[in-house]
């Protein structure tokens, strides 16, 4: 769909599974269960939501992944919706709806309710008829249930706790009448999400900064996957000593930062060396 055709607060729709949708659920890694645990809430909710919703304690479909920026929440979550489609896709295809939380922040007073009530009442009930599956992306979910026990009079109040509560409304609403649909929320700031939103989640589940065992998984994939294009590459992705040494929270951007040291690395990335690597560590440190 356009951009301009978009209805206020979706940032993108799609059709999935799609072959430009593939990569981030394979190639983040992250503690082993993690994505197991992820996809079997996504498929009972997406596949069997109409039929849980008969039984007592209402599912929401809700998934809420918490953690420190860096962590690969957002990637995470969309990954798990093409998994999901994929692993769904002889029952019908899956409408992906990406939602941009700071299109909502108004100066008019109610208007970030009302605006919030269109997307949950009218936008994703119509979206989600379009095809047998729906899954709802809400970045940084907490700029929009803030956690209204600490919301500062300051910074009106009255128009906070109306907009949570809109989007606590909407979730119900969604739950209720069209079960399946799943939303997958992240948050850098799980303190800062008001929790009648946290309580009505299937599954809140912490991403947390990778520990050695994983960013040396992580080094390593990065290099192989540097070596598929560049094949002069491979003994660094073969070299399990160099993946231990190497360290850093946003570790996959270190190797942009590692190849744009040096111009003749910019020109040719064949010529990366682990000094390249390591110099990089050093700088991000």
């Amino acid at each position: 769909m356009p951009a301009h055709a978009l209805p206020q607060g979706v940032l993108s729709v799609h059709a999935l599974p799609s072959d430009h949708h593939d990569g981030p659920w394979d190639h983040i890694i992250v503690p082993p269960g993690t994505k197991e645990r992820l996809l079997a809430t996504a498929l009972l909710t997406m596949r069997h939501g109409r039929r849980l919703a008969t039984l007592p304690g209402l599912p929401h479909g809700l998934v809420v992944l918490a953690g420190p920026p860096g962590t690969g929440k957002t990637t995470l979550a969309r990954g798990l919706a093409q998994a999901a489609a994929r692993a769904l896709a002889l029952h019908g295809a899956t409408t992906y709806v990406e939602v941009d939380p700071h299109a909502f922040p108004s100066e008019m007073l109610g208007e970030s309710q009302r605006a919030i009530t269109r997307l949950m009442t009218d936008t994703i009930p119509e979206l989600a008829a379009r095809r047998s599956h729906t899954a709802v992306l809400i970045d940084e979910v907490e700029s929009l249930a803030v956690r209204r026990s600490r919301a500062s009079f300051e910074t009106n109040p009255v128009d906070v706790h109306r907009a949570t509560d809109a989007l606590l409304a909407g979730i119900d609403s969604v739950a209720a009448q069209h079960p399946g649909v799943l939303f997958v929320t992240t948050t850098n700031f799980p303190g800062a999400v008001d929790e009648a939103f946290l309580s009505r989640a299937d599954l809140v589940l912490e991403v947390p900064l990778p520990d050695e065992e994983t960013v040396t998984a992580i080094v390593g994939s990065s290099l192989r996957e540097l070596a598929g294009i560049w094949p002069a590459l491979r003994p660094l992705g073969e070299d399990g000593a160099l993946h231990a040494e190497v360290a850093g929270r946003r570790v996959r951007k270190l190797f942009l930062a590692a190849l744009a040291q040096r111009l003749d690395v910019a020109l040719d990335p064949a010529l990366l060396t682990a000094d390249d690597l390591l110099a990089a560590v050093e700088a991000a440190a």
